[in-house]
């Protein structure tokens, strides 16, 4: 299907990129390492949720949360990392994706904290049960997890999250003025012989989040 473009004005190359915006100061592009440290680790052992960004070969890209209590990913040694595949809508879009093309990006928070962690690597769809044993939560062991190979982290500054005001609860919406979830999910689920109604929907997630979470 083809694509009709609205944006008229195109930033076609590095060179014209960099002479708008500029180049990264010295701290910024040597901050990149290679391993996870101590000081990443640290950091992962606290997290309770990071972002798993993977696209297939034709290069479709997908980003899908992933959270539990802090330390749920486990790392193994200095270049090995194991994210649980708790029960979710069973899409699959990560695991598919990394199947057809191994190269991922992790994006990890830590409640409260402005910095987050990037890791940059390859990741494989695993089935190792001594891993996955010691992995499990209210007594149900994952059957698949995704084991990571480690090609680079950093530290990405705080600016996004300050700006955005996430950590803040004066910023947030009141409950009456939150998206409801259960209307935009019945006017996107598109069914050929039924209409799905925003009251059913929100029984559904109840359960799910109920009785399914693990």
């Amino acid at each position: 299907m083809g694509h009709t473009n609205v944006f008229t004005h195109l930033v076609n190359s590095e060179e014209e990129l960099r002479d708008l915006l500029g180049h990264p100061g010295k701290l910024a592009a040597n901050k990149t390492i290679r391993i996870l440290d101590d000081h990443c680790r640290n950091y992962i052992a606290k997290s309770s949720f990071l972002v798993i960004a993977t696209s297939d070969v034709q290069g479709n890209c997908d980003a899908s949360p992933r959270g539990d209590a802090p330390g749920f990913v486990k790392v193994l040694d200095d270049k090995h990392l194991v994210i649980p595949e708790r029960q979710g809508n069973r899409k699959f879009d990560s695991l598919l994706n990394l199947l057809a093309n191994p190269n991922l990006g992790l994006f990890f928070l830590i409640p409260g904290l402005g910095e987050t962690l990037r890791i940059n690597g390859r990741g494989y769809v695993i089935r190792d049960q001594a891993i996955l044993e010691g992995m499990a939560v209210q007594g149900k062991v994952p059957l698949v997890g995704i084991g990571v190979e480690v090609e680079e982290c950093y530290i990405h500054c705080a600016k996004a999250l300050k700006r955005s005001g996430l950590w803040q609860p004066s910023t947030w919406l009141s409950e009456d003025q939150l998206p409801s979830i259960p209307n935009m999910l019945a006017a996107h689920i598109q069914l050929p012989d039924e209409r799905v109604t925003p009251e059913e929907i929100a029984k559904s997630l109840h359960e799910s989040y109920t009785k399914r979470l693990y």
